[in-house]
């Protein structure tokens, strides 16, 4: 627990699923972590909890990302909580908080539209132009991005495109923030089995089957694939890699 000692990562979304598990492996590398969640505070106050018996600091923020409305008072409670832990920076953002929508092309409501590109990219972009300053040179943003960026899922075609916007926004904040050694990567999920797909394979009993038929290690993928794979891109043996889209997605439809 040395790789990520001292350093300070915010969890955007960290009180659950992929979020919660990429905070529990920072942690497990020494990070200090700050989650944000929406409305469920004991979510929220379980992890923290989790998080600091792993031997390290941890706080939990409430914010609404569904558009940037709340972003002034989070950024001041953020610095509020770094001020409490001594510093005014921090070296991990990891961009995981956003919602899903299922809607083919032809049935697209506008307000879901809206939604989708005010919660999963215009509240991540704004958010990230905020706390920028606040990164140590040298520090690391990971973006959470999907594997239906490549391969095409009728149903998800707006959520898929505003996550093609994120990846493509990563590869410019890349570029824009090498001179300050700040790697910028966005890791792609395949079809993970956790509470966020929760109702779609309800909705669908032989879909986890197919998709494990689909993938090459042979099984749908878990939340705890993911997030060793975060703290790795925030290690300092990622260092060399930025401005790129992983995918981790056990090799689904190669």
């Amino acid at each position: 627990m040395t790789n990520l000692k001292n350093k300070i990562a915010l969890v955007t979304g960290g009180s659950r699923s992929l979020g919660r598990n990429a905070a529990q492996h920072l942690a497990n590398d020494g990070a200090d972590i700050i989650i944000t969640y929406v409305r469920n505070e004991s979510a929220a106050k379980e992890t923290v909890e989790d998080l600091q018996n792993r031997g390290v600091r941890a706080a939990a923020l409430q914010v609404d990302l569904d558009g940037v409305a709340s972003l002034q008072d989070f950024q001041q409670a953020f610095i509020n909580q770094l001020s409490a832990w001594g510093t005014d920076k921090f070296d991990i953002l990891v961009n995981n908080a956003g919602i899903a929508s299922e809607h083919s092309f032809g049935a697209i409501p506008e307000e879901e539209l809206d939604r989708l590109y005010e919660t999963n990219f215009k509240s991540l972009v704004m958010l990230t132009q905020n706390l920028e300053p606040l990164i140590r040179d040298g520090g690391r943003i990971i973006t959470m991005g999907t594997g239906l960026t490549r391969v095409v899922s009728s149903p998800m075609v707006v959520y898929a495109a505003m996550k093609a916007a994120v990846e493509t926004f990563t590869r410019y904040l890349a570029a824009d923030l090498g001179k300050r050694a700040i790697t910028v990567n966005a890791l792609a999920p395949g079809a993970i089995d956790n509470d966020f797909n929760a109702d779609r394979f309800e909705k669908a009993p032989g879909a986890r089957d197919y998709l494990a038929s689909q993938t090459a290690l042979g099984r749908i993928g878990r939340t705890e694939d993911i997030g060793p794979i975060t703290a790795f891109l925030a290690s300092d043996d990622a260092g060399w890699i930025s401005g790129q889209r992983i995918e981790a997605s056990g090799g689904f439809r190669m």
